[in-house]
């Protein structure tokens, strides 16, 4: 350059002059880190109410499991809400089942004709009749048009192997069980057909019979909910001579499952905060608590959350005041540790007091509605601490992006400034350089 400035003193001095600016952007992203700890946390505390969701409901603390004493005969499924334990036996005398008949047999289910005619059947609603048309009067023709009759049959073509030359036979069945469900099978009247067709064997519709405590019983279905209360029993064999012993009792796995996701959450938000109080080593310097770490707010997180598990619940109609009793308490890691057995043996000798100890009246008292308070008050958008801090984070960020934005702008106009001065500086160096040229070429030589 004429002025003999480096060509980029420009952007030199802009640089020097963006110091502050970069010190600005180091403080909004240290603040961004905090809001983003601060969310994480406050994630981690909501989810602990989330897994309290399935404790508060009427079946939170109550769950029960039916065990059969063969599967093969007899299965059922438990509501927990009004199953009660309990030690139950049945005896399958019969299963219920549906009318059917079975035809003759033919050498295909596609080809050879029927012929033309009507099949009636008698129904406990009376009378059904079925017109078959000669065009489509093969087996497979004839459960078409039983089908789309709508009579309360069901028509299938099956495969018979024992007899090799007539294998394929119509199957007609009723749609239900029970001996009021009988369907009279008649003998089938059809004209100019290639192979006669009729009923070779059926069946009547029965109900099941069952032996409950020595007393024999018959039901229309083979499915039934009022033997044994809150078990949907499914009979799924007859075993006439056998006791079935069957067994409603609480299922620990389920509950206790549900108090370790409990437990599990409350451990991740403690977890969070231990770390933040943890001395840190980072970039060289000498180590320092994590970002959060002896933040006030953090304290109160953690203050509530301690509280909760500490405190005795009062005014809950059960023997039950504490989660200790439950097998839930704090380990020398300051998180929770959770004794399955220990709660499992509480719930099975007092499973109405652990359910009242942690619904109490499902408003004010109860391990859940406090928790729920605690946690409620933590993160209230209006009052709670981990809004309030998110707030003045974020109002910080905002105060800092205001004052880039203004520096920026005010280096935009100097950077202007300059370019302009140095232009004209550049300009006028020139300008003298080329006179002072032009002078030492007019001066006499020698």
């Amino acid at each position: 350059m004429a002025s003999g400035l480096p060509p980029n003193i420009v952007d030199q001095l802009m640089d020097a002059e963006r110091i502050p600016v970069k010190q600005m952007e180091t403080q909004r992203t240290k603040q961004e880190d905090k809001l983003k700890l601060v969310q994480d946390l406050e994630t981690k505390v909501n989810d602990i109410t989330k897994n309290l969701s399935e404790l508060t409901g009427n079946g939170g603390f109550i769950d029960k499991k039916f065990i059969s004493g063969d599967p093969n005969v007899v299965e059922g499924t438990v509501d927990p809400a009004s199953a009660i334990p309990g030690d139950y036996s049945v005896e399958v005398l019969q299963l219920a089942q549906k009318p059917g008949a079975l035809s003759n047999g033919f050498p295909d289910k596609d080809n050879t004709q029927i012929g033309v005619g009507y099949i009636k059947f008698e129904t406990n609603e009376g009378t059904k009749e079925v017109y078959i048309s000669g065009s489509n009067s093969t087996l497979e023709g004839v459960a078409k048009q039983i089908n789309m009759a709508n009579l309360g049959l069901k028509a299938q073509v099956i495969e018979d192997r024992k007899d090799k030359e007539n294998p394929f036979k119509l199957l007609v069945s009723g749609m239900a069980t029970g001996d009021n469900q009988q369907v009279t099978f008649p003998k089938i009247y059809m004209l100019d057909g290639d192979q006669d067709m009729y009923f070779d064997q059926s069946r009547p519709s029965q109900n099941a019979k069952i032996k409950v405590d020595g007393f024999e019983i018959e039901i229309p279905d083979n499915k039934t909910s009022d033997l044994i209360p809150g078990v949907t029993l499914d009979f799924k064999s007859a075993a006439p001579g056998r006791e079935i012993r069957m067994k409603v009792q609480e299922n620990l796995e389920v509950i206790s499952g549900k108090v370790k996701s409990f437990v599990d959450a409350y451990n991740a938000a403690l977890d969070f905060i231990q770390k933040q109080h943890k001395l840190q080593a980072g970039n060289g310097k000498n180590p320092q608590l994590g970002p959060l770490g002896g933040d006030g707010m953090i304290r109160s997180v953690e203050t509530a959350l301690r509280r909760v598990i500490l405190n005795p619940q009062l005014g809950v109609e059960s023997p039950i005041t504490r989660v200790g009793e439950l097998g839930i308490q704090f380990n020398r890691n300051g998180t929770l540790d959770f004794s399955q057995d220990k709660f499992n043996k509480t719930l099975n000798s007092n499973p109405a007091g652990v359910a009242a100890f942690f619904r109490g009246d499902g408003f004010k008292t109860g391990f859940v509605a406090t928790l729920k308070r605690e946690i409620g008050n933590l993160t209230n958008g209006a009052f709670g601490v981990l809004s309030n801090r998110k707030r003045g984070l974020e109002d910080r960020i905002k105060q800092v992006n205001g004052r880039i934005e203004t520096k920026e702008r005010q280096l935009e106009r100097k950077e202007e400034s300059l370019r302009k001065k140095f232009a004209d500086l550049e300009g006028k160096m020139s300008e003298m350089q080329a006179q002072q040229a032009k002078f030492a070429a007019m001066a006499p030589k020698g």
